[in-house]
């Protein structure tokens, strides 16, 4: 076997490594991701620019020709790294935005096969995350407006010398981080949405999860926001027939759709069923609130911190230093009448869900800790 080469001078050697160890993590969304149009629908190709601006807040999002622009497939491992961190920090143990793991673990916790060409496709999706370029106004401080970064700052494999890719490691972006962290910016998520195939049906559960969340009353959108919402490219007629279509075979877990008709205006109404496969993970996030190509293999289980022999022989053993992070307790979460989701709600209109027994890890592993 090969030794691993030293780490040059780059973001890894400033950062103290998050070792994902054995165990089970419910799936978790960030709530940003969740609410506004950051990732491709499409599995074709595509570089156009997602432009999209509503209530102060900008979104931009760029593509090189090489790559593409990250999809809402390519969005399940920031989901799956967003659940490890927080599984861990619900358990008291520390982490960091530098994950060291196993591409086995990542791959059957979001539903794929582990194949060869399945590790080839992981690969194309953290090229696509790395190389998309996001600037965005969310979350700005107080004499900020804008932020630019990537999904994955940089990445590496750890090979034997046969080729077997062993290990792998990467560098969330700061931003992302914080959103994860700070509790009331994630949602848990139901993990049959990993089975969900469609992109407008991925991109619409999410936005279910957001905006109707647990409300009795649910969420109604007007069909034209709904289309500027999702940055999709195809006309706000063909995206119209698409949820039409989507509502008629009703496949997202835990929720209802209606069209609805208010004069010539075309509505959907987002209600919650209880068709949840799971409780919701009320440690996590206890307001109820508001499409990735690659790789597509939707009928693994879940299983966030499931690990593979041989595992990672080619890391030293790390402990990671404690974080101090402040927090965000800004909320879109609210219910109701047809009006813009991207309006703040107020306190009356925000709901609690129930609790769920806290998961935990087995054998003793402990995430970024001794092995």
């Amino acid at each position: 076997m090969s030794s691993r080469r030293l780490i040059t001078a780059s973001e890894r050697s400033k950062l103290d490594p998050f070792i994902v160890a054995t165990g089970d993590a419910s799936p978790r969304d960030q709530r940003d991701l969740m609410e506004r149009p950051f990732f491709s629908l499409a599995k074709a190709r595509r570089t156009a620019p997602i432009l999209y601006e509503a209530a102060g807040v900008r979104v931009e999002v760029y593509a090189v020709p090489e790559h593409g622009m990250a999809t809402i497939w390519d969005a399940d491992v920031l989901i799956w790294a967003a659940s490890q961190i927080v599984e861990a920090e619900n358990l008291g143990f520390k982490t960091s935005r530098f994950l060291r793991f196993t591409p086995y673990q990542l791959l059957t916790a979001i539903g794929r096969q582990t194949g060869a060409r399945d590790y080839k496709l992981l690969k194309g999706t953290l090229a696509r995350l790395q190389s998309t370029v996001i600037r965005t106004t969310i979350r700005n401080g107080e004499h900020w407006r804008r932020h630019q970064f990537s999904w994955i700052n940089e990445w590496e494999e750890c090979t034997t010398r046969d080729g077997r890719v062993e290990g792998m490691e990467f560098v969330l972006p700061d931003w992302f981080y914080r959103g994860v962290i700070d509790r009331s910016l994630v949602l848990a998520i139901d993990p049959a949405y990993f089975r969900l195939t469609g992109g407008i049906e991925r991109w619409l559960y999410r936005v279910a999860r957001k905006h109707a969340g647990r409300q009795p009353k649910g969420w109604l959108f007007e069909i034209a926001h709904l289309h500027e919402k999702s940055g999709s490219l195809v006309r706000v007629s063909d995206f119209a027939l698409q949820i039409r279509r989507i509502a008629a075979r009703q496949p997202l877990p835990g929720y209802r759709l209606h069209i609805e008709w208010q004069g010539r205006r075309e509505l959907l109404r987002i209600l919650p069923a209880h068709l949840s496969t799971v409780p919701a993970d009320g440690a996590v996030e206890t307001l109820g609130t508001s499409h990735a190509n690659g790789i597509e293999t939707p009928h693994a289980a879940l299983s966030g911190l499931r690990t593979h022999e041989p595992e990672l022989t080619l890391w030293p053993e790390t402990a990671i230093p404690s974080l101090n992070l402040e927090s965000n307790s800004e909320s879109n979460s609210c219910s109701g009448p047809a009006r813009s989701a991207d309006k703040r709600a107020t306190p009356a209109e925000q709901t609690s869900e129930p609790s769920a027994r806290q998961p935990s890890l087995p054998f003793g592993r402990k995430p970024g800790g001794k092995r």
